[in-house]
């Protein structure tokens, strides 16, 4: 037996609605089951109940055993004085508080209607061999359930990203455009160089790249120059010289320091994603910007964003993916794929996040947004897609995900709507 089973029997009323008497053999009455705590102290907040027709008012506390009680130093706790009614699997002991009062038991192992037991354990057995916990049983689940539930978990997401962009909010001093070159710059890194480009961004002095903001040679030669991408002399390469020669200089002038930059990767990418090319391509957007926070933060809708990072890497990149190395000519340009990962994992905590500062509402403008781009392609989508779960537009996608992240790897089953829908069923 799972607790979480238990507060989810309370909280539903799960139980017989008359008849019910505790282990002293008390009247019970169940008038309100209280707020569900999900944080520390009791498990149900203000419940109401008449035990022998005496009204009680205060906090419900669950286990599977009575003796959990003591196992978790209850008795010894200020938070726990106000609990009328312990709710448990099995009693096995008699409780009291800190003051030898004795708290009132309800037993659930003898009045749990039988089919709920077993919607749980079929729910829960075998749950390796499946996706999802709830495989052979999503198909009957009510439809307008699961897509509230997803469009739901959309923002739930937003908020678990938005908690990482206020961190990084603190740690630039609260300067947004800062912030923003830090993100945007981490989110061209991709997962291989994520950290490699983070760490790039914060070791370089953010007044530095104010000074040659607009001059996409420079900012280029300053990243690569930071990230140990200008090392020895290379006779056959004028460009890596030309670069190499300046970084020399500009690491004098503002007193550039690679300490503690973390290397970039190279193995295991795709030519495409190299991050050569990453770094010139985001010197160009950053360069092409007059204040690339300000300009996100006025478009609201995706062909506008479209626009704007509607941009290449430099000119030598058009043959090269790697300096000294010559390849087939053509434009290094940001692909769509690419824009909308950084839309999604970026732009849209950002625009959140700032809103929220600002103590605006968002969520209109982020939903036209995310509305608009496609739904990823991966193998959660796709897996719930077999299920008869599809994501038409990147918000269901995105509230895919974060179920099955969140949820069905967790199997927290009780916490989701889908899993509460399937258990309170005809039951």
């Amino acid at each position: 037996m799972k607790e979480d089973l238990l507060h989810f029997i309370w909280k539903n009323k799960k139980i017989p609605s008359s008849n019910l008497y505790t282990t002293t053999n008390e009247n019970l009455q169940i008038l309100n089951v209280g707020i569900h705590n999900n944080n520390a102290g009791p498990d149900f907040f203000n419940a109401r109940l008449l035990i022998n027709e005496q009204l009680w008012a205060g906090n419900v506390e669950i286990h599977c055993k009575s003796s959990d009680w003591y196992a978790h130093h209850h008795e010894r706790d200020s938070k726990y004085q106000n609990v009328i009614l312990h709710v448990v699997w099995e009693d096995d002991v008699a409780i009291f508080r800190k003051d030898n009062s004795a708290i009132a038991t309800l037993e659930l192992k003898s009045i749990i209607p039988p089919l709920v037991l077993k919607k749980y354990h079929t729910l829960f057995h075998n749950k390796e061999s499946r996706f999802i916990n709830c495989a052979n049983m999503l198909r009957a689940t009510d439809g307008f359930t699961i897509k509230n539930w997803i469009d739901r978990l959309f923002f739930e997401r937003l908020e678990q990203k938005s908690i990482f962009v206020l961190e990084q909010l603190k740690a630039s001093q609260y300067n947004w455009e800062k912030l923003t070159f830090v993100l945007v710059l981490r989110s061209f890194g991709l997962k291989i160089n994520t950290e490699s480009f983070a760490s790039i961004a914060k070791n370089i002095d953010f007044n530095v790249i104010q000074k040659i903001r607009n001059n996409a040679t420079k900012l280029e030669c300053v990243l690569f120059g930071n990230a140990g991408l200008l090392g020895q002399k290379l006779h056959q390469d004028s460009y890596h010289n030309q670069l190499s020669r300046e970084y020399k200089f500009l690491k004098n002038k503002f007193q550039l320091d690679a300490e503690g930059v973390l290397e970039p990767q190279f193995f295991r990418l795709r030519p495409s994603n190299f991050p050569t090319l990453r770094l010139s391509q985001f010197s160009a957007l950053y360069s092409n910007t007059n204040g690339l926070f300000s300009q996100l933060m006025e478009i609201e809708n995706l062909e506008e964003l479209y626009k704007l990072f509607n941009i290449s890497a430099s000119e030598y990149w058009d043959d090269h993916y790697s300096f000294g190395k010559s390849s087939k000519k053509r434009k290094k340009r940001l692909s769509k794929n690419f824009i909308n990962l950084i839309i999604i994992n970026t732009i849209l905590p950002l625009k959140f996040c700032y809103a929220k500062y600002l103590g605006n509402d968002s969520s209109d403008k982020i939903l036209t947004i995310i509305n608009a781009l496609k739904a990823e392609e991966n193998k959660i989508v796709s897996g719930f897609k077999k299920l008869g779960i599809s994501a038409s537009n990147a918000q269901q996608s995105q509230g895919v995900l974060q179920l099955y992240n969140n949820y069905c790897t967790a199997h927290k089953c009780l916490q989701c709507a889908i899993g509460n829908n399937i258990l309170n069923a005809n039951a």
